[in-house]
C-alpha cells in the first residue's frame, strides 16, 4: 500500500449511515455522506444517496484504521480481496458537483402530460393502466382509472405512477 490519502467505502448497519458518519468524524476521520432530497415524499425526506454506504478518506501507514470497524453504525470497510476498496477522487468530485447549494442531490420531478397513458406501480391498484389528467400538488396527480366500466378520477402520489 502507498502512503497517499485515498477515499474508501464504509458499509454501514441498516439506516445508520448518519450515526456512522458522525461517530467517525468525532474520531477525526474525514467522511462524505451524499444525501438526496426527495420532494415527492410527504416530509421532504432526506436520505442517503447510497443507502448503507458512506465514504471515508484514509491514508495508509498514517491513519489508524483499527477503530473503524468497532465504530457505532459501521458494519465493515468494503474490501476487494484483502485490500480496502479505493474510490477515485474523480468519482467523489463528480458526485459532489451534482449536489445543489445545500449539498443535496435532487430527484428530477416526473413530468406528465394530460392524456399520457400511465401504469400504477404501487398501491392497491398496482399494475393497472390509467390516463393522466392533471398535476395537483408537487407530489400528487389526478388520474382517470377505468373501474367496472366507468372512468373514475383518483388522486395518487406521482411516485406511484409511470408513463407507459
Amino acid at each position: 500500500m502507498d502512503n497517499q490519502a485515498a477515499w474508501h467505502l464504509i458499509h454501514t448497519k441498516p439506516r445508520q449511515e448518519r450515526t456512522a458518519c458522525e461517530q467517525l468524524e468525532r474520531q477525526g476521520y474525514m467522511t462524505y455522506l451524499p444525501l438526496i432530497g426527495q420532494p415527492s415524499h410527504p416530509q421532504n425526506t432526506i436520505t442517503p444517496l447510497f443507502p448503507r454506504y458512506l465514504f471515508i478518506r484514509l491514508t495508509a501507514g498514517l491513519d489508524d484504521w483499527t477503530p473503524i470497524r468497532s465504530t457505532r453504525g459501521v458494519s465493515s470497510l468494503v474490501r476487494v480481496g484483502m485490500n480496502p476498496a479505493k474510490i477515485s477522487d474523480q468519482l467523489i468530485d463528480a458526485i459532489r458537483k451534482r449536489a445543489d447549494a445545500d449539498g443535496l442531490h435532487r430527484l428530477p420531478l416526473k413530468n406528465f402530460c394530460k392524456g399520457d397513458r400511465v401504469r400504477l406501480v404501487s398501491g392497491p391498484f398496482a399494475d393497472y393502466e390509467a390516463i393522466f389528467s392533471e398535476q395537483r400538488a408537487e407530489n400528487r396527480a389526478i388520474i382517470l382509472l377505468n373501474l367496472i366500466g366507468k372512468m373514475n378520477r383518483i388522486e395518487v402520489p406521482t411516485d406511484s405512477i409511470a408513463v407507459l
